[in-house]
């Protein structure tokens, strides 16, 4: 149902092209030849796996998720509810946010709830809204005044041969 001119085939289309529209062709003066369709704009190559961006998953406020795995993530942002199955390098909770499930992640910064398995392999940082109940385990801890904690909770085990640092 579109036409020439359409939205899927305007050529100056500001969605599909990278930077700004280029000027239309103009023939050279005193010449009566049409103008020259332009080259469509190429992509950039994609970057390199190690230049890979960082893959950020947000879960906004009033916002709810139930029942999935959470892969491949650097980073999980929790300002509503998720329940799942989490494995990432940070979480973060916001005050008014809500993760209930299974998380093994490398820091987890919380602010609201956390319900469920947690095992932190460097640092949890607790903060004074915080509040994490079930079964905890950490390499470090940080917590603020205020900041509940309860359920069963323990030190992350080294693993066998590695040195045991202190934090």
């Amino acid at each position: 149902m579109t036409q020439g001119n359409g939205l899927f085939t305007h050529r100056d289309n500001r969605f599909f092209r990278s930077g700004p529209p280029a000027p239309p062709p103009t023939a050279p003066a005193g010449t009566t030849e049409p103008p020259k369709e332009r080259e469509v704009a190429r992509p950039a190559p994609s970057p390199k796996a190690d230049e890979r961006k960082e893959a950020r998953l947000v879960v906004g406020p009033d916002i709810k998720m139930k029942g999935v795995e959470v892969a491949d993530c650097d980073t999980l942002q929790v300002e509503g509810r998720i329940e799942a199955t989490l494995d990432a390098r940070l979480l973060q909770i916001s005050e008014h946010g809500v993760f209930a499930g299974t998380v093994a992640v490398d820091v987890a910064e919380i602010h609201g709830r956390l319900e469920g398995e947690l095992t932190v392999r460097k640092q949890l940082i607790l903060h004074a809204t915080g509040k994490v109940t079930g079964k905890i385990r950490y390499a470090r801890i940080k917590v603020e005044e205020g900041a509940e904690l309860s359920g069963e909770i323990g030190l992350l085990e080294a693993k066998p041969g590695a040195p045991l640092k202190a934090g």
